[in-house]
């Protein structure tokens, strides 16, 4: 039995399939895939990200203390509610997580971490902290409900206080606001507008249910995959991880090289490989042929070298495969995959395959 999110009941007795994530037990689907992919799209979805983690971090000195340890850079963020995402780095540039950080004040940041890399991520904000007096307080006592689509946020705010749901509805992208003990913030992980919802365990299923009664569809990790993948985003573990750096997963764009005097964690190693060449890039690939990318499939890229799909999903909106690889930084827009013993011909191109629900790729 895996770890459980205070919908887990929930989803058991909507006759969700249940697989293990990360070591939780989460819904994979609630029936068709498909379906809840496009309800996405097209109208609005809900998915339960409980097993992801909120952390409270505080302390006079917590902005130094996140500008050494983020590969990104806090200090800009001068606005309370203000997102940022970055890598969180080992010392030899390896991705320890990606996460996104909000600046609440001077002395509060509130973080949101990955599911599977939760009790290292909090090892390490707790090992690094003590320099600094920072506290390090992961709020167990949070739930977290994404809603997304064109009309998430506005079936969302029928269900919250008044002024809130005014305030919600004006937050710019990446921004957040807090209306304690609930957090709403206009970020997502779909490539489409909404909201991810912070507020108490022993709230979620009654606000689930009323999300349910708005009209906004239950959606699983499926779901969830296949659209995170048409918006060109990051899976960690997948696309990203200890032996990698940002600067050869697509994310080199989160690295803040300025202030130049700004010794975060990692920058040297980043530095080197960067003076170097980086040797490999992650691209975006789409397959012409009726066979599926999955991860782990060689990519051949002729007369240069060979690569590995690191993501891959048939994608319901292009309706056909697609996926996400690292190859060599000589890669051009051609290349072949193998599978299933078959050198297919896969055109390489720059992600996002979807923007705002559009083919955002030439197909």
């Amino acid at each position: 039995m895996g770890l459980r999110t205070p919908l887990h009941d929930v989803h058991v007795a909507a006759g969700a399939r249940m697989v293990d994530f990360g070591g939780w037990d989460m819904p994979v689907n609630y029936g068709s895939q498909i379906e809840e992919h496009h309800a996405v799209r097209r109208d609005a979805g809900m998915f339960d990200v409980s097993h992801m983690c909120v952390v409270d971090l505080r302390g006079a000195r917590v902005r130094d203390y996140l500008r050494r340890l983020l590969a990104n850079d806090v200090a800009k963020l001068t606005q309370s509610g203000k997102a940022l995402y970055s890598c969180m780095l080992r010392e030899n540039g390896g991705v320890i997580d990606d996460l996104i950080v909000y600046y609440m004040d001077d002395q509060w940041y509130r973080m949101v971490v990955n599911a599977g890399t939760r009790d290292k991520d909090i090892e390490w904000l707790r090992a690094h902290a003590g320099g600094d007096g920072v506290s390090v307080e992961p709020r167990f006592d949070l739930a977290m409900i994404a809603v997304q689509g064109p009309t998430a946020r506005q079936r969302a705010a029928t269900l919250l206080e008044p002024a809130f749901a005014a305030q919600a509805l004006e937050l710019g992208n990446f921004f957040g606001a807090a209306h304690d003990p609930w957090f709403v913030a206009r970020t997502g992980y779909t490539g489409e507008d909404g909201w991810e919802i912070m507020l108490p365990a022993d709230r979620a299923a009654g606000f689930w249910a009323q999300l349910r009664e708005a009209g906004v569809r239950p959606c699983g990790l499926g779901a969830r995959d296949t659209l995170r993948l048409e918006a060109g985003m990051n899976l960690y573990g997948s696309d990203m991880d200890e032996t990698t750096s940002p600067l050869e997963s697509g994310l080199g764009w989160t690295i803040a090289w300025d202030p130049q005097d700004r010794d975060f964690i990692g920058r040297g190693a980043l530095a080197a490989q960067k003076a170097s060449g980086v040797p490999r890039k992650l691209v975006g690939l789409i397959l012409s042929d009726r066979a599926v990318l999955r991860s782990h499939q060689k990519v051949v890229v002729p007369a240069v070298g060979e690569g590995e799909v690191t993501s891959g999903t048939f994608s319901p909106t292009l309706e056909r495969s697609i996926g996400l690889a690292r190859v060599p930084s000589q890669t051009t827009d051609r290349c072949e995959v193998e599978i299933r013993g078959r050198l297919l011909p896969a055109t390489v191109v720059r992600p996002p395959f979807v923007r705002h629900g559009k083919i955002a790729v030439a197909l």
